[in-house]
C-alpha cells in the first residue's frame, strides 16, 4: 500500500471507527458519493484554472489533477454499473462547504485559502480510502489502495501551490483550517457521506 504517513501526520485527526462502520452499512451511498466527489474535485480544479489564468504553475498542476479526477469518476461509475448501483443525485456533505465558508474574499487570501481547503479535502480522501481498504471487498480494497498515490500527490500539489502564492508563511492559516476540519470530522452528522462526521443526530 502507498505510504501515507505524511498525510496522517498532516491531518488533525484520524477517521473515527464509527464512520467506518457507518460506511460499511451504506455501500451504495459510499460509491455514489465517491463518484460525486471525484466529479466535484475535477470541477474545483477547472474553476480555479478559469479564475487564475495568469498562474502557469497552477494551470499545469490542476490540468493534470482534473484529468485524473475525471478518470477516477469514470472508474467509480464503471464499478457501480458492474454492481447494479444506480448513479443518482445526493445532497452534498456539509464538509466542503464547512471548510469553504472560511475562505477569505480578497486576493491573494482567497486563492491561498481555496488551495489549503483543496489540500485538506484531498488528504482526508486519501486517509479515508486507506482506512476503508481493509474492510471492504477485495476488488474495492484494491481500487482504494490504487487511489492513494494520486490522492496524496493532489494533496501535495494544492499545498505547494498555496505556499507558492501566499508570499508569506501559511502554517497559521493551515492550522486554522485543520481546527475547522477536525470539528467537521469528529462531530455528529445526520446523513452518511464520504466526508461526513460521526453517525448521530445533529442538535438543531
Amino acid at each position: 500500500m502507498h505510504d501515507i504517513t505524511h498525510i496522517e501526520a498532516f491531518l488533525p485527526c484520524a477517521t473515527p471507527p464509527a464512520w467506518i462502520d457507518w460506511a460499511l452499512q451504506h455501500p451504495d451511498i459510499l460509491l455514489i458519493d465517491h463518484a460525486h466527489c471525484e466529479k466535484k474535485a475535477a470541477s474545483t480544479a477547472l474553476n480555479l484554472m478559469f479564475r487564475y489564468v495568469d498562474r502557469p504553475d497552477l494551470l499545469d498542476a490542476l490540468s493534470q489533477l482534473a484529468r485524473e479526477e475525471l478518470l477516477h469518476f469514470e472508474q467509480v461509475i464503471q464499478i457501480m454499473r458492474q454492481r447494479g448501483v444506480e448513479y443518482d443525485h445526493l445532497s452534498p456533505a456539509r464538509y466542503a462547504q464547512g471548510l469553504r465558508q472560511h475562505v477569505r474574499t480578497s486576493e491573494p487570501g482567497r486563492l491561498v485559502d481555496t488551495l489549503i481547503v483543496g489540500a485538506l479535502i484531498e488528504a482526508r480522501s486519501c486517509e479515508r480510502f486507506a482506512a476503508l481498504a481493509p474492510h471492504v471487498d477485495e476488488e474495492l480494497g484494491r481500487y482504494y489502495r490504487y487511489l492513494l498515490k494520486s490522492e496524496s500527490r493532489h494533496f501535495e500539489d494544492y499545498l505547494n501551490l498555496a505556499e507558492q502564492y501566499a508570499g508569506e508563511p501559511i502554517a497559521e492559516r493551515v492550522d486554522f483550517f485543520k481546527d475547522v476540519e477536525r470539528e467537521l470530522i469528529e462531530s455528529p452528522d445526520e446523513v452518511f457521506r464520504f466526508h461526513s462526521g460521526t453517525p448521530g443526530t445533529v442538535d438543531s
